[in-house]
């Protein structure tokens, strides 16, 4: 699987149709009209997202690997 920032990530649920609804610190929270869901993605500058947390936003937002 292929690493991303979560800069880099942040683009992507924007272009899928999220919206950044606040930053916390360094934790972006996106939101989707018409749902209950929040996706919190970390952004610390370049460094790349671990696999773990990677697979399971893309899990809740349904993005495919090929959009990486």
């Amino acid at each position: 699987m292929k690493t991303i920032s979560g800069k880099r990530l942040c683009k992507i649920l924007e272009s899928q149709g999220w919206t950044l609804a606040r930053t916390t610190g360094s934790h972006h929270i996106y939101i989707r009209e018409g749902s209950n869901l929040r996706i919190t993605v970390p952004v610390h500058g370049n460094q790349d997202l671990k696999t773990g947390l990677l697979k399971s936003i893309m899990k809740l937002t349904e993005i495919k690997e090929e959009a990486l």
